[in-house]
């Protein structure tokens, strides 16, 4: 798994790829609260290039999510396959995010 963070003006995009599971979901949960704490609150996960999310992934997430809100921000979310998008929704933790088609739309609602 390959984990990649843009940089899009004032907006910091990270793009898992693969499933985030195991070993992958702690790489995810540190690079991710490194470029959340980082990006003052201009934040979006990018998760078009992953085909699965662990329990520690969706965690992690909602971790992000309540430090987020604590700080009066939301954590974007972007690309959730339909797998993704299920768990989210078992889990219901999918209203503690916004949702948008791709990184481009997600970076623009910052405007």
């Amino acid at each position: 798994m390959a984990i990649d963070t843009l940089q899009q003006g004032a907006v910091t995009v990270v793009r898992p790829s693969g499933p985030l599971s195991g070993d992958e979901s702690v790489a995810f949960r540190t690079l991710a609260g490194e470029a959340f704490r980082a990006s003052g609150g201009r934040f979006v996960a990018d998760l078009t290039a992953v085909s699965f999310l662990d329990s520690q992934a969706l965690e992690t997430l909602a971790d992000l999510s309540e430090q987020a809100l604590k700080n009066g921000q939301s954590l974007k979310l972007c690309g959730e396959n339909e797998t993704v998008r299920q768990a989210m929704e078992l889990t219901e933790l999918i209203e503690q995010f916004e949702h948008f088609a791709d990184s481009a739309a997600a970076v623009r609602s910052f405007l």
